[in-house]
């Protein structure tokens, strides 16, 4: 055994280390796939098929599709590595298709690239790579980790713009510790650098915008093809409880959401709150958006409750900006988010996500979900 770590943080040369890669056909777990190749590891490539495509799918920005497991197949090829496919349908169909329409349904507002990281991805690819022995799972996700003694501590990617660990919070202590994620410390244009070197079919192509099983950002027909009755009308209030106007359904709404809305007033009016029991949108101005405390549930703590007790930062929305913030952890999984300052368009089903900053960068402690 070597005194000095691998790439990974393992104790064991390269040629000894079996790692396996998450390969979903795009340019970054491409590019992984083949660093650990090119570093010297035994490299197994896994691709999951997640759904069944369709023609709008087909044409669309969307990663996991027929043609993304084709591209990683011929990766695979180019860099003389074992591949295998997993036919996961029917478990991304219960994991996370079916808790993305209930919680639209239930006015929420939800994130299901967090449910299938959680589920699929690390749970069931999680299991597989432990039944081929491998020493670690390999990611493309843009997410700095540090691993020290076996722990490892999840940070935010030196690419501000590509950093992925929002979605990421809800991993579990025991996956991190076997998860590696090599592209934390590289910014996007290096990645594709080293995909041209390594003369990848991939190193072009452009990444995934939209949910994986969601045509071009239509998630209202994926809805209604799964629950046809979703798209009730109701009506649309204002604060006072006043009928305003009518609208096509809730799933058509998010908190905040100002476009749509078909209503017309001296000021432009927001999404308040949207009340499934009674199908009801409210709607009110801007100033009204504003929201200081967040009730949170299934929360999943990364490191020990001493680690809450100041300089804490949070991220409500994938996109948004860190805010100060206080946390009161009520109890395993429930907590109190107290924001220094309001922050608008705080959705229930959003994740919220908590930070700390030390000298290795903004440290993941993890998060939970958006109740209220």
């Amino acid at each position: 055994m070597n005194d000095v770590p691998n790439s990974i943080g393992l104790n064991k040369k390269p040629s000894d280390t079996t790692v396996v890669v998450a390969m979903s056909g795009g340019v970054d777990s491409s590019t992984v796939a083949g660093m650990m190749k090119k570093d010297g590891y035994n490299v197994i490539g896994i691709t999951l098929k997640l759904y069944d495509d369709t023609k709008e799918i087909a044409k669309s920005k969307q990663c996991c599709s027929g043609q993304d497991i084709m591209d990683a197949k011929r990766v695979a090829n180019k860099l003389n590595i074992d591949h295998k496919i997993l036919y996961y349908q029917d478990k991304f169909k219960q994991g996370v298709i079916d808790n993305f329409v209930e919680s639209y349904l239930k006015g929420e507002t939800p994130i299901p690239c967090v449910q299938c990281n959680k589920t699929v991805k690390f749970k069931d690819l999680f299991e597989v790579s432990k039944d081929l022995r491998a020493d670690a799972l390999v990611t493309g996700h843009y997410v700095k980790s540090i691993t020290k003694q076996n722990e490892t501590s999840m940070y935010r990617a030196i690419d501000e713009n590509r950093d992925q660990s929002y979605f990421l919070f809800n991993t579990s202590k025991d996956q991190l510790n076997y998860l590696r994620f090599p592209l934390g410390g590289m910014l996007k244009n290096e990645t594709r650098e080293i995909a041209k070197r390594l003369e990848l079919n991939v190193a072009e192509k452009p990444d995934s915008q939209d949910i994986c099983f969601v045509p071009n950002g239509d998630y209202a027909s994926v809805i209604q093809k799964f629950r046809p009755e979703s798209l009730q009308k109701g009506n649309i209030k204002d604060e006072n409880g006043k009928v305003i106007g009518v609208h096509e359904g809730i799933i058509n709404f998010t908190i905040g959401q100002r476009k749509g809305i078909k209503v017309s007033g001296k000021n432009p009016l927001y999404v308040l709150k949207i009340n499934p029991e009674k199908n009801e949108i409210i709607v009110g101005p801007k100033d009204k958006l504003g929201r200081k405390k967040i009730h949170l549930d299934k929360t999943n703590l990364l490191v020990n409750k001493s680690e809450f007790e100041k300089d804490i930062l949070v991220k409500v929305r994938s996109t948004g900006k860190l805010l100060e913030a206080k946390i009161d952890i009520i109890n395993f999984d429930e907590a109190e988010v107290n924001l220094k300052n309001s922050e608008d368009g705080i959705s229930p089903g959003q994740a919220c996500v908590f930070y700390k900053k030390d000298q290795f960068g903004h440290k993941v402690l993890g998060g939970g979900w958006i109740k209220s």
